[in-house]
């Protein structure tokens, strides 16, 4: 299992049984998922290797407990996605067969990547192997997106006859059209060096190097201040979606809100 940040001690808090068979008497379930919360970072741990670590409702039920519990009492300052086995995640379970449960099966996967995307947390993908489908779209909606240079990246959605809206929702903002298209239409793998010269991820790194790589990074966020960081990445979403007048005005409140919480502390 990976390894978490140096001085960043971990409580296990969630355990979800696999969908195989019970485990003999005596011995713990298998997690799906593991959710590890240090002073600073909120770990998710996708635990599915058996499955391409497919994510199932369980594992997103839990996933958004946590998130919402951070919208409504910030506590951490980082969220850490990364996975155990040799993909990222290859796909999110499709259980539903009637149109109510498959509206809330899709809502609920949209709900867990809006609030990835705009939460307070400086978010970091830690992608150690191939990400397909729900995988890809989950790291591109981080901040911060680590591919290793050995993984394969894909939008396989048309090729099982979906249109691959969730996805497309967003990657036009990411990538520009002529690059985003061609990848959700004919759903073929891609490099992630290829996904980088796009703007789909941040960084390509030696596959030896990611786990490092993510600790270095996830250092240098829990340096800066926690408010200034949060009003940070606030601003700069806000910001996507307005219009240049629009965020001249807010930037002016932005500041002067700013400036006086820094004259605060300094008393």
């Amino acid at each position: 299992m990976p390894t978490l940040p140096v001085n960043q001690p971990a409580s296990f808090l969630y355990n979800l049984p696999s969908m195989s068979n019970p485990p003999p008497a005596n011995t713990s379930p298998t997690p799906l998922v593991e959710i590890h919360r240090s002073p600073n970072v909120l770990t998710f741990t996708l635990n599915n290797p058996d499955h391409g670590n497919e994510v199932t409702g369980p594992m997103f039920d839990a996933m958004l407990a946590e998130l919402q519990s951070e919208s409504s009492q910030p506590r951490a300052r980082v969220l850490r996605i990364r996975a155990n086995g040799k993909v990222f995640c290859t796909g999110r379970e499709r259980a539903a067969r009637d149109e109510q449960s498959v509206h809330a099966e899709v809502s609920r996967l949209i709900d867990f990547k809006r609030l990835v995307r705009t939460s307070s947390l400086i978010s970091v993908a830690e992608v150690q192997g191939d990400a397909f489908g729900f995988g890809m779209g989950l790291a591109i909606v981080t901040d911060f997106p680590l591919v290793a240079d050995t993984a394969s990246l894909c939008f396989p959605e048309m090729t099982h006859g979906f249109a691959p809206a969730a996805i497309m929702a967003y990657l036009g903002e990411y990538a520009l059209p002529r690059f985003a298209f061609p990848l959700v239409l004919f759903g073929q793998p891609f490099t992630p060096q290829k996904a980088l010269e796009i703007g789909l991820i941040s960084q390509v790194v030696p596959a030896a190097n990611l786990s490092a790589e993510a600790d270095k990074l996830i250092a240098r966020i829990v340096q800066l201040d926690p408010g200034a960081a949060r009003r940070c990445k606030e601003f700069f979403l806000t910001a996507q979606s307005n219009s240049f007048e629009k965020n001249c005005a807010l930037a002016a409140e932005a500041l002067t809100a700013g400036t006086l919480a820094a004259l605060a502390s300094k008393k």
